[in-house]
Parts: structure tokens; C-alpha cells; sequence
């Protein structure tokens, strides 16, 4: 998942191009660890591979905890609104994988990408944010978009539709919360907190279902999270270790790319997740998106990139 929202630096935003190449690849990082949990997720459990993406991805964090000269400063007195932040980050993530293991990549993303639209109806009640008219009508618009997407009440319903929602939901409170520490807390100290907490949550289901006992044959996104663990051979245990290096990668780019230039010029790339999902869909699992996601997701990126090519305007 890409990270749209997230806060920036007020640091050098003198070098536009590297900031857009950093967010394209940060974008694309973010897609091929999506791909590959959804790859993983038919033979082993969604708390397994969390466990080993975040073991995985320690050494990477810390080495940029390094470079950015943050490792003294990993005690913050904020730790109660990091610990809340990490948990529900790490609840949303764990809800969006379980989406998509049951659901074509694209229609996943594009269900996730109506977290900025999220985040700004939240702005109000929990930021005292005035909300213009204008975000009003770009949230309906994308409100429009997912009910396309997810068709209640027809028979082509998937339920894991729901899952990718509630992850989408999970991140724009967690951003939220990000604006709310983020000037007093470092983004290196954010990411390694809160790759601790998403090990912490991955133990936690580890201990309830990794011995197999609630294992049943459900619902893929159900069947995903009561596995039990397995032990994987040498390629699927390269890919389960790609993943930490690849989050610890994706970490470093998107956090550069808000540096490097204002956030309402770099988040429109981050639709170039679409692009990505739709690409390995089709590519390795074979998924052609129907119309209906078509429709859907073009007014869900339409509506996010109208809410920010509007914000840009009033700044």
C-alpha cells in the first residue's frame, strides 16, 4: 500500500524531478509487496509473512534510523499517540492483504484510494479542519465510485470489498494521527515504531492461529487469516524476506519524495498504483478488471485528484 497524506518535511524542496522519480518508485515498491502477499497468501498465513516482512525489514530501518540521526531520539514522550497510530496502521494493513487475496489487485487499490477522500471528511470532527464544499462533493463523487466497485446487493458482491474499506478507513485515521505528531516526531522514528508494532500485531495473531487449530476451508480472506504457519521452501522464503527489504525501501522513497518537493505536486503519482496493480493483475494472476471497477475507479481518482488539484489552488 502507497501513503498518500503523509506529512512532510519543511526542510530543501528544490528538486521536483527526484521528488516525483522517488514517490513513482516508492509507488512501484508498494505494488510489488502487494503482489507478492497476495502470491504468498494461498499456502501460508497473513501473520507469518507480516512476521518476516517485519524482521526482514529491521536492519533497513535502522540503517536509515542512522543515516537521518534519529536513533538517540527513538524514546519520544508521544509514545501513546505513536502506539494508537501503529495500531490501527497495522490493523488497516492487515485488513487490506486479506482483501486482496480474495480480489483482483485493481479493485483493491482503487477501493484503498478512497483514503484521502476519507481523510478529508475526517479532518472536521477530529482536526477542528474546516471542509470546503468543494471536498464534499469530490468525497460523494468517490462515494459514487465505490458503490460502483463493490455492488451491494448484486450477486457479483464480494465481501472482501469491505476489508479493503475498512483498510482504506484505517489509514486515513492513522494519517490523521500522523498530522497530529508528525512536526515533533521524525519520519524514520515513525517508520521503525511502526514496523515494531506491525511485528507486535503479527506475534499476537502468531500466537492465536499459527498452530493450525482454527485452519478451515473459507473464504480466501477468512482462510488467510486462521492458517496455520508452514514451512516454506528456499523461493518462497526468499520472496517472504523480499518483503521487509522492499517496505524498508518503499519507507525510505516515500518519506524522500515529501521532502524533495511540496506534497499537492508528488501525491497525484501515487495513482500510479493503478497502473501497477492492474499490470501484475493482469500479468500474473490473470485478472481483467470489468467494467464496473473501470467506472468505479476512475471516479474515485478522478474525485481524489480533483480534491487536490483544488486544494493546490486555495494554497
Amino acid at each position: 500500500m502507497t501513503a498518500t497524506g503523509q506529512t512532510t518535511a519543511t526542510t530543501a524542496r528544490d528538486n521536483r524531478p527526484l521528488a516525483i522519480l522517488s514517490l513513482v518508485a516508492g509507488v512501484g515498491l508498494s505494488a510489488t509487496m502487494d503482489t507478492l502477499m497476495k502470491w504468498l497468501s494461498g499456502d501460508y498465513p497473513v501473520h507469518q509473512l507480516l512476521v518476516l516482512r517485519c524482521v526482514t525489514a529491521i536492519p533497513v530501518l535502522l540503517v536509515i534510523l542512522w543515516f537521518d540521526g534519529q536513533a538517540p531520539r527513538l524514546w519520544h514522550p508521544a509514545w501513546p499517540a505513536i502506539l494508537l497510530r501503529g495500531l490501527i496502521l497495522a490493523f488497516a494493513y492487515v485488513a487490506f492483504v486479506m482483501a486482496i487475496a480474495a480480489m483482483p489487485m485493481a479493485d483493491g487499490v482503487a477501493i484503498y484510494f478512497t483514503m484521502p477522500l476519507i481523510l478529508a471528511a475526517l479532518a472536521g470532527p477530529m482536526l477542528g479542519e474546516r471542509v470546503p464544499a468543494y471536498r464534499w462533493a469530490a468525497i460523494l463523487a468517490g462515494f459514487a465510485g465505490v458503490m460502483a466497485m463493490i455492488r451491494p446487493g448484486s450477486g457479483l458482491f464480494e465481501p472482501a470489498a469491505l476489508l479493503a474499506l475498512c483498510g482504506a478507513a484505517g489509514y486515513a485515521v492513522g494519517q490523521l494521527l500522523t498530522r497530529r505528531i508528525g512536526l515533533s516526531v521524525a519520519s524514520s522514528v515513525l517508520a521503525f515504531h511502526q514496523n515494531s508494532i506491525y511485528l507486535a500485531v503479527g506475534l499476537a495473531l502468531a500466537a492465536l492461529f499459527a498452530g493450525g487449530a482454527f485452519e478451515a476451508d473459507v473464504h480466501p480472506s477468512i482462510a488467510f487469516l486462521l492458517r496455520g504457519w508452514h514451512m516454506p521452501d528456499l523461493l518462497d522464503f526468499c520472496l517472504m524476506c523480499a518483503l521487509g527489504i522492499l517496505s524498508g525501501l518503499a519507507m525510505t522513497a516515500f518519506t524522500q519524495a515529501y521532502r524533495l518537493a511540496e506534497a499537492n505536486l508528488v501525491a497525484p503519482f501515487e495513482y500510479t498504483a493503478m497502473a501497477w496493480a492492474a499490470a501484475y493483475g493482469f500479468l500474473i494472476f490473470g485478472d481483467v478488471p470489468d467494467w464496473a471497477t473501470g467506472v468505479g475507479g476512475a471516479l474515485v481518482i478522478g474525485a481524489g485528484l480533483f480534491m487536490l488539484w483544488r486544494d493546490r489552488r486555495a494554497a
